[in-house]
This record gives C-alpha cells, sequence and structure tokens, in this order.
C-alpha cells in the first residue's frame, strides 16, 4: 500500500482535525443560540423596525409594540407611522387596519410569518440544518450570532441575531438582493406572564369585516 509523505500526512491531519474542531465550535454556538431562544416562554418589547434599500437608504422606520406567548399567541401593532394590528391565537390570524376601518380575518401560516417571529416563537428545530451558525461578536454579556444559509436558493444572504445577557437585543436580515431589515428590541419583559385574552382580537363597533377563514 502507497504511503503519503511524513509531511503531507501531517498536513492532512492537521486539516482533518481542525475542521473537527470547527464542527465542534459550530455545534456549540447553534447549542448557544438555541439555548437563548428557547428560554423565551414570553415577550414583550418595544420594536423599532429599519427597512433599508440596497444603496443603504432606509425606506422605512416603524415603530412597533410586541407581545409574544409560546406556543401559540404573537402580537405585533404598529404604532408610528401608520398604525396596524396583526394578532394571531395560533389558529386565526387577524389584520386590523385602524385607517381604512377594517379588519382582515385569516387562517394562521407559521411558515408565512415573519422570521424574526418564527425565531422568537420557538422555531428552531431545524436552525442548525438550515444554516451555519457562529457567534462573531463577544463583548462582556454581549453576543451577536451569524446565521449563513445552507440552502443555495435561499433568499437571505445572513442572519445576524444579538443578545444583551440573555435579552434579545436585535436581528439584522440581510437578503440577497442587498435590501436588509433590522428589528431593534427595548424595553424588553421576558417570561412575566401575558394572558393568552390579549392575542384574541376583538372587532369594534362599526368595522368592516373581511373574513376569509376556513371558518367563514
Amino acid at each position: 500500500m502507497q504511503r503519503l509523505p511524513v509531511a503531507l500526512a501531517t498536513l492532512s491531519t492537521f486539516f482533518a482535525l481542525g475542521h473537527s474542531l470547527s464542527s465542534s465550535a459550530q455545534e456549540q454556538d447553534t447549542a448557544r443560540l438555541e439555548s437563548l431562544l428557547t428560554d423565551i416562554s414570553s415577550l414583550s418589547a418595544e420594536v423599532t423596525q429599519l427597512i433599508i434599500e440596497s444603496d443603504g437608504g432606509v425606506l422605512e422606520e416603524s415603530l412597533i409594540q410586541m407581545h409574544l406567548l409560546r406556543p401559540n399567541g404573537f402580537y405585533w401593532e404598529t404604532l408610528d407611522p401608520f398604525p396596524e394590528l396583526v394578532v394571531t391565537n395560533g389558529e386565526t390570524l387577524w389584520n386590523y387596519q385602524p385607517d381604512l376601518e377594517q379588519v382582515v380575518i385569516e387562517d394562521f401560516n407559521s411558515d408565512e410569518s415573519e422570521l424574526a417571529a418564527q425565531l422568537l416563537s420557538g422555531k428552531t428545530d431545524a436552525l442548525g440544518e438550515d444554516y451555519e451558525i457562529r457567534a462573531v461578536t463577544e463583548d462582556d454579556d454581549f453576543v451577536s450570532f451569524q446565521l449563513l444559509p445552507v440552502a443555495a436558493d435561499s433568499v437571505y444572504a445572513r442572519i445576524t441575531i444579538s443578545f444583551l445577557g440573555a435579552e434579545i437585543e436585535s436581528i439584522h436580515v440581510a437578503s440577497k438582493n442587498g435590501e436588509q431589515t433590522v428589528w431593534q428590541f427595548t424595553k424588553v419583559e421576558r417570561n412575566k406572564g401575558l394572558a393568552m385574552e390579549q392575542f384574541e382580537f376583538q372587532v369594534p363597533e362599526g368595522i368592516e369585516v373581511i373574513d376569509n377563514s376556513s371558518d367563514a
């Protein structure tokens, strides 16, 4: 049997070891991120949402009040510049637009929700399969995780999730078309015990109802 030269064999072993260490580090970072995300049973926060164009200009800046109660409750109310409420109990989704004096009712599909909502709602089962995950910034209690999609046809180029201690600080999504979406979280209250009634929308009087749900 032909033997590799000593130097080549050593180099081969070095790269194999490096790959093993790299994989181990990625597994550890994935586990850390999953632990931080799954430690959220309920969450309330003010969210500043930035929509950034490919040239770097800010297309839209919104102020949002968010509430989340796992496994099914999600409340996303845009306060400024244009009021709008999206709320679901996990079965029904209500989209209330006060300016139009209407509410649209649909069946809820978690796969169609915003990526931030999916992550915060605990959809982390396939996180390590769908993304290469690395902790890229660490300073005292601050840590950022970079997620690179494994699938070549993903619309995302990169996702960065940052925490200050155990609290979510921001989610930054960069799309392959150059556009970016940033969610910055402040006034965070985690695991404070929200009531499920907060995720049941009561239609105000005089509001037009467009019911596209299967129960309509």
